[in-house]
């Protein structure tokens, strides 16, 4: 099959990515794999629409993770139409191109909803992720698994958050990732606010946060399947990330360790309370980062550290997560030749 992975730029790609565990892990298996940068995408009139791909042939000998990608930014592009993509999978991070091509991110996910509706599967689901661009897509959930937030750009608005918190708070961009722009605040260390405020405003809105005493441990990134917990022999696909000591950010590439995860009753309650709805919303490979027992964040773009999760719990994680992918696909395969037929 020909799986194609809608990714920011090859050259920013890297061997510890999901996205290159997932490919190579697809490209073992007998599948075509097509990489698609945000900015190769074309349009060629009546409702034709492809993107210029770089792409690693079933038969091509690629060693390991590294030789993939060393194979992939050695390789041309070739022009792919969309309906010779059984999969687009979507794992692009919009938060990389917002200052330098604030273009890409939206036109992308114009092109995959195009793509979806030529009949590609496409995965996120793109007309949710059109939602669920930023952080404000956990205010769709259940309010006892979020935490207190305020949502603003506005300094007052953030004095008056922290005046309602016992200590502290955390504050972050709406539109982030990665653990950049991250401050915790305390009720009584008010001299750099307004400053903190406005370099996280520069670029949109700001996120204050309660500061969640559990978060001391750090976060547990949790994967989601299809709106079910990915899981072998009852151990979670999960990482504990765990900050440095003086570190509130937990994020593994700005320097938190990986750690086997603790999955009890209570982080298996709050995550059911969410699953129905990313099922329903077609987010279909989705991170969840739980503190205690709120949800922190829902990555639905490109969720990481799966590689790390499958290292920790000894794993293969993500050969399952392509299993249920190839069922899928055979599925939609048979359902479409069958309306063919007029079955």
């Amino acid at each position: 099959m020909n799986i194609a992975f809608l990714i920011n730029q090859t050259h920013k790609e890297e061997v510890i990515f999901t996205t290159t565990l997932l490919a190579f892990k697809a490209h073992k298996r007998g599948h075509r794999i097509l990489y698609i940068g945000l900015a190769d995408f074309s349009y060629q009139g009546d409702q034709s629409v492809g993107a210029h791909c770089r792409i690693v042939e079933p038969s091509d000998q690629i060693a390991d993770e590294e030789a993939l990608l060393e194979h992939l930014r050695e390789t041309e592009k070739v022009y792919v139409d969309s309906k010779q993509m059984d999969l687009l999978w979507i794992r692009f991070d919009p938060v990389l191109d917002m200052i330098s091509r604030p273009w890409a991110a939206a036109t992308a996910l114009q092109f995959a909803q195009l793509i979806k509706r030529q009949g590609t599967w496409v995965i996120n689901d793109p007309d949710k992720l059109v939602e669920a661009s930023d952080k404000l897509y956990l205010e769709h959930f259940p309010k006892e698994i979020r935490p207190k937030t305020v949502i603003t750009r506005s300094y007052d608005d953030v004095i008056q958050f922290l005046d309602q918190q016992e200590d502290q708070l955390i504050l972050k961009p709406l539109k982030g990732s990665g653990g950049k722009n991250v401050f915790l605040l305390k009720k009584d260390e008010r001299h750099n606010l307004k400053q903190t405020v406005e370099v996280i405003a520069r670029d949109g809105y700001l996120l204050a946060q309660e500061y969640l005493p559990a978060a001391t441990k750090g976060d547990i990134r949790f994967f989601l399947v299809d709106g079910k917990p990915l899981a072998i022999d009852g151990k979670y696909a999960s990482v504990n990330r765990v900050q440095q000591k003086g570190d509130i950010r937990s994020n593994i590439h700005q320097g938190g360790t990986a750690q086997v995860a603790v999955i009890d009753d209570k982080i298996l309650q709050t995550v059911d309370k969410v699953s129905k709805k990313l099922h329903d919303d077609g987010m279909y490979f989705v991170g969840l980062d739980i503190v205690g027992d709120k949800i922190m964040e829902i990555n639905v773009f490109s969720p990481g550290a799966l590689g790390h999760a499958g290292k920790l719990n000894n794993c293969d994680y993500a050969s399952l997560l392509l299993d249920d992918v190839e069922q899928k696909l055979s599925e939609r395969k048979q359902k479409t030749d069958n309306t063919a037929k007029g079955v």
